[in-house]
């Protein structure tokens, strides 16, 4: 598939997964992948505390929109500061001042359930029919949260049966159930529990709020590689390179890899579980042997990520 087609599928994609399997990297990865591919990009942190401004290099995102390279700006948005936003579209600047002097924005925002989620929702529909960008990449909460997060549009459909935020609730439904503008793209790694979830969340994500589900991204996946597992063969190879092993040495390194070996077959079962209870295209992105994540280890990911969509197939035109 060309690049630009994948990432203009859908103006807004949500990147949802488990705690911890990479959901913000893979969402910066997209972002280079897709300002590479010639598209501007707006990226949105819904929870503030991803460190997603770190892995460009950058400062710690804020409301207002922050440049972080060619291409690519970000923002975080919180339900106070969208009511706010909200309130000053609706001509209600002062009021909404007040507020945020009394601290009557949080009972503002809770007074019913779903509220806070549908401010956040609410202010990304509205970038997304302002054209902000060709691509918004919605960081979105773990994958508990994220269904909840999700399906609060729906859930004050049911609650609020007229006025402004049932106006907002319909508006937002509207964008998440239609694949030319949102669809989901799930992150997991090849391991049990977080293959189990992911496969949860994607059909809960499907039925309870009908959005569309993009391809699955694999994150943290070892290169296979072509293993020697004995003595023998090792301390040939260490010959044939000028090396002398002792021992040690030579025991030492079959037992890595032996164990690299073994993670490759978990690696291997994982993605074909994944695969048959989930029939979704797959994009597999490496594990970086790296302390911490930085622009350089962005760009690696970034330029895997464009593989993984060139190998997907096209789609079948009509």
């Amino acid at each position: 598939m060309e690049l630009v087609e994948f990432c203009s599928t859908s103006r807004v994609v949500i990147v949802a997964g488990k705690g911890g399997v990479g959901k913000t990297t893979v969402t910066a990865a997209l972002a280079v992948t897709a300002a590479r591919a010639g598209l501007s990009v707006l990226i949105v942190e819904v929870e503030g505390k991803s460190g997603l401004a770190s892995i460009f290099g950058a400062e710690a995102l804020e409301y207002e929109e922050q440049h972080l390279r060619q291409g690519i700006r970000a923002r975080t948005l919180t339900p106070d500061d969208a009511l706010i936003d909200y309130l000053h579209t609706a001509g209600l600047k002062r009021i909404s001042k007040r507020l945020a002097r009394s601290g009557a924005l949080e009972v503002v925002a809770t007074a019913v359930p779903g509220m806070k989620d549908i401010l956040v929702l609410g202010k990304v529909k509205q970038l997304e029919l302002a054209r902000a960008a060709d691509l918004i990449v919605i960081d979105a909460p773990a994958a508990g949260h994220a269904i909840s997060f999700l399906m609060s549009p729906q859930g004050l459909l049911d609650a609020v049966r007229v006025g402004p935020v049932r106006k907002q609730a319909v508006d937002v439904v509207e964008m998440l159930s239609d694949p030319a503008r949102c669809h989901v793209l799930m992150v997991s790694i090849p391991e049990e529990t977080p293959v189990n979830e992911l496969v949860e969340t994607a059909y809960a994500l499907e039925d309870r709020v009908g959005v569309a589900l993009g391809p699955v991204v694999l994150n943290g996946c070892y290169p296979e590689l072509d293993l020697v597992t004995s003595v023998d063969e090792i301390r040939a190879d260490a010959e044939a390179l000028g090396l002398s092993l002792t021992d040690a040495e030579a025991c030492d390194l079959v037992a890595a890899a032996a164990f690299r070996a073994e993670r490759q077959r978990l690696q291997q079962e994982q993605r074909a579980r994944l695969l048959a209870r989930l029939p979704l295209p797959q994009i597999s992105l490496p594990f970086l042997f790296s302390p911490q994540l930085g622009p350089a280890e962005l760009d690696v990911l970034a330029t895997a990520f464009a593989r993984g969509i060139e190998a997907l197939p096209a789609p079948v035109s009509r």
